[in-house]
């Protein structure tokens, strides 16, 4: 590398400036240059149209510094605004030639503006030009100022490679080598990220190039090692310091503290903290508040509100973060109302929380449900001047997410970015989460917009989805997205494999679900009570009990206990099979093996007794139930109740509806409906609506198998009235098809419903119509449903997603495309994803038309949705196009995506050539 360079820039396309041929004559310099480029994400947010344009930013700023007393130049106050880190490191990468004093002056007159600050990138192009020019004190202070400026983990990095080569340079060696203090700064530096390997490189340069370590440097070193709880690497420069006939210091054993909490040896910390005055070492609020972090970590919080209480003595007062410390631990062992009382009173005595005290408060709220209350205290941090950081809105996101609350975590989510806070993987890890609940097909376009930041999808982000895929029963998307996994070079874990498996045996795949059981001792994987009880439970499903009690004494031989999960799917599959005596064999089984039955194993059995019509060893199990310290629950309660409407003893079941209330059970969708189809049997019609009002009032929504009773009824006395051949469908009470009922529904009856919900004070709502259209759709009573769309928006209700994919795939099933091309329109135009199951029909079935144009037009839409481009293949080209044997079309609909910039997986990719060269 000695001698010139010529090296041609290429700029980034945020630049987008021409290229510039540059000779360079230091060897290290080249280096440099090439280490420090510009990052595209500065621009970005600059204003859109900055006069002059923003890419010209470098090239103006150097014709202004060409000029004498260029800090007069007009343009200068109006460019100020727009300049960036990056347009410095622009400036001075692309202008090495640049007079040194110029450079270091237009530096220094540039960072005394509020709005700028120096990132280490334009610190790194200066010191290049500086070093070059032989300005070898200034370069000195701007090597420091450029450690110091680290903020990130890749910043740190980028500095120690840098200096690490401009220190191994010769021509540097002697004039600029790296000083005693720009070593500890830069030890400092990497202990912040716990970059440890970095830091020991560090250390042994030190010692080749004869700079002696001062205790600064020990206890930096000692800091970063206790910092990942290695603290029998520490002590050997604890060591190092009194060989070298120092004390350590205060410093010192406050590393020590922390680096055995660190370890979870909290005893060994307090031991150190206890030693400190004997040693002449003070101990300070670090002292106190690291030994208050350990102790709440091991959950002995109450030892460590002593400590925080004590600290007057040593002459300590709590700081922002001690306070923090406690408040965390207090809401981590359910003490949250003890920990809010703490946070009141930090201001009271002069402390002000900081972002991260309001996060942790903020994030209790939102594990408490009470996640609005949390939006609140987010509100209050902004009116403190206080920012809130990703943690914070993480932790509102994961809140709005688990109570899928979509539409409040994404204003969340775009609050975030306005305020130039960047998601990082868990945002997106918790928003998948939500999503695979609520709409799949948003949960895979997140994927898709992770890798467009950059962002790293990691073993959780593919667990969720492979979970959301197989709940909605696409199990080959499933497959497809462990395969793009494990391509991305990570490993799947129990959670994937017992996930896939119990999908498996849902759809009696047994045998599938079994090699894929015995492959995971290739994979190194051993199977764990989950993946085995999820294979025991697929074969007690389907009959096999001898195989579940083999894989059973197998999973106890391998040394996995079994627990009540395990037992119960045997004694409920023995219980199907009506053999109680093994049944209750296995409950002792279960006991001599230390499990207790739990409230699962009592219901099993009573749903059995119930079935049998022996109500009154049902009765002794759930007090049975309730004396072995188990609380019944929903499915217990609801066995009851099912058994008695079942058998016309509606009082009884009434009776038990009333208890379950009172034991602060709430009653499901199921249980009302039953009790509803008791009193629709009996012909108490205004009962049934109250218990339709109950179900309003309590926020339980309806199904449409709830609405298909009421119809059902409703038939039944207009039947009655009109000797209607509708009678027929409902004579046999509470055992009926409901696609028959759906088949005899007309408009009126839907609008006779809709008028006895009012009277008893039910207002029919978009779910009402929605169940309605389901029902109907399933049946392809597509005019009945044209008018309640028509209805609804005259009530000014907006039809849901669900009832719009209900029509379409409707539409889709009686082949009425243009019809279903309108639906799909309508759903765009609110913003609503359709089913990529219903565009597959829809494309395929315009393809039997030979409407070759009207699927381009419908394709190249469908891409601008923002569904995840590998889900549109898997679904349209791979299950539809190949699957039809279509592969010149499949090719077509391929090169729209390739032109439309959709970027695809390579496993996606190859299965679609593969697929078309297949065929």
């Amino acid at each position: 590398m000695n001698g010139s360079s010529i090296i041609a820039t290429i700029r980034t396309p945020t630049m987008r400036t021409p290229a510039a041929i540059m000779k360079h004559v230091e060897s290290f310099h080249f280096r440099c240059f090439l280490l420090t480029k510009p990052f595209s994400s500065f621009p970005s947010s600059l204003p859109i149209d900055p006069e002059p344009p923003d890419h010209d930013l470098p090239l103006l700023l150097h014709s202004i510094l060409s000029k004498p007393n260029w800090q007069k130049h007009p343009s200068l106050p109006k460019l100020l605004p727009s300049i960036s880190p990056s347009h410095v490191h622009s400036l001075f990468s692309l202008n090495p030639y640049l007079l040194p004093q110029t450079a270091l002056d237009f530096s220094y007159w540039i960072s005394q503006k509020p709005t700028f600050k120096h990132s280490v990138y334009s610190y790194s192009a200066l010191l290049n030009i500086l070093v070059a020019y032989k300005f070898f004190g200034p370069a000195d202070k701007i090597r420091l100022a450029m450690i110091k400026s680290s903020a990130s983990i890749h910043e740190s990095r980028f500095v120690f490679e840098l200096l690490m080569e401009m220190n191994k340079n010769e021509q540097l060696h002697s004039c600029f080598k790296l000083s005693l203090r720009s070593y500890n700064f830069l030890l400092m530096s990497l202990s912040k990220f716990l970059m440890i390997d970095e830091m020991k490189s560090v250390y042994s340069e030190m010692l080749n190039n004869r700079v002696s370590p001062n205790i600064f440097t020990w206890n930096t070193m000692v800091n970063g090692y206790c910092k990942i709880g290695n603290v029998v690497e520490a002590q050997r420069y604890v060591t190092k310091i009194v060989q070298a006939g120092l004390n350590p210091d205060t410093f010192t054993y406050t590393s020590l503290i922390l680096g055995h909490c660190r370890n979870k040896d909290v005893d060994s910390a307090f031991r150190i903290f206890r030693m400190m005055p004997s040693k002449g070492c003070r101990r300070n609020e670090v002292s106190y508040t690291n030994l208050i972090h350990g102790l709440c970590e091991a959950e002995r919080v109450d030892e460590a509100i002593k400590l925080f209480e004590a600290m007057g003595e040593d002459f300590c007062y709590p700081t922002v973060r001690t306070y923090t410390v406690i408040i965390f631990g207090l809401c981590e062992t359910g003490r949250k109302s003890e920990g809010i009382k703490l946070f009141k009173e930090m201001s009271q005595k002069g402390c002000e929380p900081n972002a991260h005290t309001y996060t942790v408060i903020i994030d209790s709220l939102c594990k408490d449900n009470k996640v609005d209350e949390a939006r609140e205290m987010v509100g209050r941090m902004l009116g403190k001047g206080l920012v809130p950081s990703v943690v914070t809105y993480n932790a509102l996101i994961d809140g709005y997410c688990k109570h899928g609350a979509m539409e409040a975590a994404l204003e969340v989510l775009g609050t975030m970015e306005s305020n130039n806070c960047f998601p990082n993987e868990r945002t997106y890890n918790e928003l998948i989460a939500g999503f695979c609940k609520k709409n799949l097909h948003k949960a895979m376009a997140f994927l898709d917009k992770m890798l467009e930041l950059k962002l790293v999808p990691n073993v959780v982000t593919y667990n969720s989805l492979i979970h959301g895929q197989c709940k909605m029963g696409q199990l080959d998307n499933a497959f497809r997205l462990l395969e793009m996994m494990k391509e991305n070079g990570l490993v799947p874990d129990q959670w994937t494999y017992s996930v896939l498996i119990d999908s498996l045996c849902k759809v009696d795949r047994i045998e599938e679900a079994r090699n894929l059981f015995d492959s995971l001792k290739e994979k190194s994987l051993k199977a764990n009570e989950v993946i085995y009880t999820a294979l025991i439970d697929g074969y007690c499903k389907v009959g096999k009990i001898e195989d579940a009690n083999y894989l059973l004494d197998r999973m106890i031989n391998q040394g996995c206990l079994p627990n009540s999960c395990t037992y119960n799917a045997i004694i409920d599959g023995l219980c199907n099979m009506k053999n109680m005596k093994e049944a209750l064999s296995t409950v002792k089984k279960m006991a001599g093996m230390g499990v207790k039955p739990t409230v699962d194993t009592y219901t099993i059995f009573i749903k059995w007794m119930l079935k049998e019509g022996d109500f009154d060893h049902a009765h002794g199990n759930l007090d049975q139930l309730i004396s072995s310290g188990c609380q019944p629950d929903v499915l217990t309660y609801t066995a009851f109740i099912r058994a008695y409407c079942g058998s016309g003893r509606l009082k009884e079941a009434e009776d038990m509806m009333i208890r379950m209330k009172e034991e602060g059970v709430f009653p499901d969708s199921l249980t009302y409906t039953l009790l509803l189809d008791a009193y629709g049997c009996l012909g108490l019609m205004h009962s049934a609506f109250d218990v339709l009002k109950c179900m309003f009032d309590a926020g339980c929504e309806p199904s449409h198998h709830t609405y298909s009773i009421l119809f059902k009824y409703l038939l039944k006395d207009r039947g009655t009235k009109d000797d209607s051949p509708a009678v027929n469908l409902v004579s046999n009470g509470m055992l009926f098809d409901h696609a028959d009922v759906w088949k005899s529904m007309e408009f009126d009856t839907a609008l006779e419903l809709f008028e006895k919900m009012r009277q008893h004070g039910c207002v029919p709502n978009a779910n009402t119509y929605g169940k309605l259209i389901i029902g109907l759709c399933k049946v392809g009573r597509f005019v009945v449903v044209q008018k309640l769309f028509d209805h609804m928006r005259d009530q000014g209700i907006s039809p849901g997603e669900d009832a719009y994919n209900s029509l379409l795939n409707c539409f889709c099933e009686l082949g009425m495309y243009d019809n279903a091309m309108i639906v799909v329109d309508l759903m765009i135009k609110s913003s609503q994803l359709p089913h990529l199951d219903s565009y597959r029909q829809l494309i395929c079935g315009l393809y039997d038309q030979g409407d070759k144009e009207k699927v381009d037009t419908l394709f190249a839409n469908l891409l601008r949705c923002g569904y995840s481009s590998d889900e549109v293949a898997w679904k349209i080209l791979i299950d539809g196009l190949l699957k039809k044997g279509l592969a010149d079309r499949c090719s077509e609909l391929l090169s729209i995506m390739e032109k439309m910039g959709c970027q695809l997986h390579p496993n996606t990719y190859s299965l679609l050539i593969e697929g078309i060269d297949g065929a």
